[in-house]
């Protein structure tokens, strides 16, 4: 499939299945939310969770989104790179991750409150880059 094809496909959805490798080689699978930027996807992560593991050992990744419709869809190809952990509610990756919420929800009622829970949660910034793409699309 055309990678422009299917990244104009997943530029209007938000939810995808990423798929990262545990050291054994089977597949790790998690629902997570995306932003599209061009070629690339950004999505919050939290550190101490498998994938984050499995990014950190092999960046290879896939990245399936689905339709309403059960025949439609796109994968993607990839590798994920990771931000530093925030460890600051000013820090550069709490910046980021502000962005990443206005860009998905809009305001957030307490920023104060959402940076401090970035760091406690031990929240980072995965960057999944597509470098080709399979899928059944419409014509």
């Amino acid at each position: 499939m055309d990678l422009q094809r299917a990244l104009a496909y997943a530029a209007d959805r938000r939810n995808t299945l990423l798929t990262t490798l545990r050291r054994d080689g089977r597949p790790q699978q998690s629902v997570v939310f995306y932003l599209l930027d061009g070629d690339q996807f950004t999505i919050s992560l939290t550190d101490d969770r498998a994938k984050v593991k499995n990014l950190r050992r092999d960046s290879r990744a896939a990245l399936f989104i689905p339709s309403d419709d059960v025949f439609m869809w796109a994968a993607f190809d990839g590798t994920v790179a990771l931000s530093d952990v925030a460890t600051d509610p000013d820090d550069d990756v709490c910046d980021q991750l502000v962005e990443y919420y206005r860009r998905g929800n809009g305001e957030h009622p307490n920023w104060a409150e959402y940076r401090q829970a970035m760091v406690n949660d031990r929240r980072l910034v995965g960057t999944f880059t597509a470098t080709s793409a399979t899928g059944m699309l419409p014509d």
